[in-house]
């Protein structure tokens, strides 16, 4: 299978049914390469549907989903793709190191030290290396996530609402990493129902009721609906959609890689 140059995931025609519910009706998406690209929209927009069909363990009805350039799912995947939940997914009775060392062997990375060392540099855990992750901050937890996600150096990186629930101190520095992680050409794609967080983003993706509402990148969509932050442009691409009719809402003139 083809990969689309400067393309980690190309997501074509993708259509979710949960029973008497379409969950994603027709979505076009890519994710580019080196870039962070949020997908954002309210609860029950499909964001959760479609990471899951990004990573290969979504059910689904038509189209197809290619990430750096293997079917979804495939094994070949295994070390190339990182996942973040939402909710931290480390053992709490063990240490920081501990749980790093356990999901390096677990992935079969090579130089399982090295590799520990490397992300705990990422995520700045050093001095919680020791510490069991049960008395870890809500922050500090979310790093050892993202940490473990890290491991093996992969080349796209997949977080799930990472931000909810930390202050906004804590969701500043994450998002500092996170463009760390995106400026060593790895793909990052963040998903997100905080509106303002979209200014931090490369390429944007709105996701409404199953479909892509819009894309393009931060500046593209202000100025397209002339309004002065994220959460106006999505209200007025809604109002825009309801207005026209149209399944996919207004798009960005020229088709950008995240497109």
């Amino acid at each position: 299978m083809t990969r689309t140059s400067g393309s980690a995931v190309d997501v074509r025609g993708l259509r979710v049914v949960r029973g008497s519910t379409t969950a994603l009706d027709g979505v076009d998406v890519r994710v580019a390469e080196g870039a962070i690209t949020g997908l954002l929209g309210p609860s029950g927009s499909g964001k959760t549907t479609l990471i899951r069909s990004i990573l290969g363990v979504q059910v689904t009805a038509a189209g197809s989903v290619t990430v750096l350039g293997h079917p979804a799912g495939s094994g070949a995947l295994r070390r190339e793709v990182g996942y973040v939940t939402q909710a931290p997914s480390v053992y709490p009775d063990l240490t920081v190191a501990e749980n790093l060392r356990y999901f390096a062997r677990v992935l079969g990375v090579p130089d399982v030290r090295a590799d520990v060392e490397r992300v705990l540099d990422v995520v700045d855990l050093h001095e919680q290396r020791r510490q069991l992750t049960a008395t870890l901050s809500g922050g500090q937890a979310s790093r050892v996530n993202l940490a473990a996600a890290l491991l093996g150096t992969p080349h796209l990186v997949v977080l799930d609402e990472p931000t909810v629930g930390l202050d906004p101190v804590l969701r500043d520095s994450l998002w500092g990493t996170f463009s760390e992680i995106a400026a060593t050409g790895t793909a990052v794609l963040v998903s997100s129902h905080v509106m303002d967080e979209a200014v931090r983003c490369d390429h944007l993706i709105l996701l409404r009721a199953g479909r892509v509402l819009a894309r393009g990148t931060p500046a593209e969509l202000l100025i397209r609906t002339g309004t002065d932050s994220a959460e106006q442009a999505f209200l007025a691409l809604v109002r825009q959609g309801h207005d026209t009719g149209g399944r996919d809402g207004p798009r960005p003139d020229r088709d950008g890689p995240a497109s």
